[in-house]
């Protein structure tokens, strides 16, 4: 064990980690970044196709990222914005974010993650209703493996059985409906059928509950961490005309389908939607420094900004280092033009190479939108089966073949999933299907040799 691992395992508790069984590993030590690849301390090169944590948009190594920061640093290194100020950065990164939005988004309250940007619209979400006399609107739905952060509301609305478990989560006025997943859920429905299927499990959610006690839906554009769930679509229009119907406030969390990610600057933009509020963070600052915030429509801030004061915020709550980073960032995404890169180019480019993994006698399922995807793994292609194993043992078998082969895929359980930044070129987008498809063979013979197919 290096001199790393070694404090790291002494000192260091990772998050969503089996810290017994990584200290008996070994950690992976990364030491420097460039372009789409990380380097680890043994000197291996990493193709990394998650972004860092869906994330690094625009790449490592990015000067004028880290140029803004230490001007923003050297001239206003932290202040806040209570006690009635402000700041340029802050101010001009509002109004930017804003020009990009929906047209109905024209407000921003910053944060310093996703996770609290979504315990923040619990707030706001049920302020909203309150500060209109009606505050018996408390209810949240959102939906089974949802991922909506770590913090206790966050965790709350996020639909992962084993987090509630821990914790006694979750915390009251969130209840949850069925994904729409079609490979694992949707059997012999069309998969159009099955997005209006699952869209209006929500009205009856709302029916059950009764409509004058239910304040908001929640949902990811496409569900992330839940293995890029990406829904017909038929889904997300549905939805929207049931929260319309029934005058309940809409939420997309963009965290991770926001900047560029989908080939649109938004998932709602993708699938045609008009939120209320949308989540945001990862893409915004490309992870060079943690940041998040909250969309909010002009419909909530006029209830909100005219009816007194609203009690919630954070220290870091618009930080211009951030901020800088943050208009940094866009100004890279925008010159060069990456939300239509991804749509037109390079998303085209390896939604080809990414569905023809299908053709593998290890793969049930490939599916691709924008630059994330997912496939599934199974023993029999034809029944969408399972293996004959704990869910997830054959996940991380590809999942190490994965790192070893230099690409970093991250498994969801059996399925495997990619996000890589939006920068990646043709030529690494082959080398990534060159190393997924060596990745699936040998998961593949030594999924057969321990048995798992019988």
């Amino acid at each position: 064990m290096t001199h790393y691992q070694a404090q790291d395992a002494a000192h260091h508790i990772h998050p969503f980690t089996d810290t017994a069984h990584l200290n008996q590993k070994g950690a992976r030590v990364i030491t420097h970044a460039e372009g789409v690849y990380i380097y680890d301390s043994k000197g291996n090169r990493i193709l990394d196709g998650m972004a860092g944590l869906w994330c690094v948009g625009v790449g490592y190594g990015r000067e004028a990222i880290v140029q803004a920061v230490s001007a923003q640093m050297r001239e206003l290194p932290y202040y806040n914005t209570f006690f009635q100020t402000s700041h340029p950065p802050v101010i001009e990164l509002a109004a930017r974010l804003t020009s990009l939005a929906p047209e109905q988004m024209n407000h921003v309250f910053f944060t310093g993650s996703g996770s609290d940007a979504n315990d923040t619209i619990l707030r706001m979400v049920r302020h909203f209703w309150a500060a209109q006399g009606q505050p018996e609107r408390q209810v949240i739905i959102s939906r089974k493996n949802a991922y909506h952060g770590s913090t206790v509301a966050g965790a709350s609305l996020g639909g992962f059985s084993v987090v509630h478990e821990q914790g006694g989560l979750p915390i009251p006025g969130i209840v949850h409906i069925n994904q729409p997943y079609w490979y694992g859920d949707g059997g012999d429905l069309d998969p159009n059928e099955f997005g209006l299927q699952r869209a209006r499990e929500l009205e009856s959610k709302i029916l059950e509950l009764g409509a004058d006690k239910v304040a908001a839906f929640i949902g990811e554009p496409i569900q992330g961490a839940g293995g890029v769930v990406i829904p017909p679509l038929t889904y997300w229009p549905e939805i929207e005309r049931i929260c319309r119907k029934y005058d309940i406030l809409l939420i997309t969390d963009e965290v991770i389908t926001g900047f560029g990610r989908t080939g649109e600057w938004f998932g709602a933009d993708y699938f045609g939607i008009k939120p209320d509020l949308m989540t945001i963070a990862k893409g915004l600052t490309a992870g060079y420094i943690p940041m998040g915030g909250v969309l909010v429509s002009d419909r909530v801030f006029d209830v909100i900004a005219n009816h007194g004061e609203f009690y919630h915020g954070y220290t870091y709550s618009g930080h211009p280092v951030a901020c800088a980073a943050a208009l940094a960032t866009l100004n890279i995404l925008e010159s060069e033009n990456l939300p239509q890169r991804v749509k037109s180019d390079i998303g085209p480019y390896l939604q080809e190479r990414w569905l023809k993994l299908a053709e593998h006698p290890l793969v049930g399922e490939a599916r691709m939108l924008g630059l994330v995807g997912g496939i599934e793994l199974t023993p029999n292609k034809t029944k969408r089966a399972p293996f004959k194993v704990e869910k997830g043992t054959v996940g991380l078998i590809c999942r190490e073949h994965s790192f070893n082969n230099g690409l970093v895929m991250r498994h969801v359980g059996d399925t495997m999933i990619i996000s890589p930044p939006l920068v990646i070129s043709h030529s690494e987008v082959d080398e990534l299907i060159e190393k997924a498809t060596l990745t699936l063979d040998q998961t593949y013979a030594q999924a057969k040799d321990q048995g798992f197919f019988s």
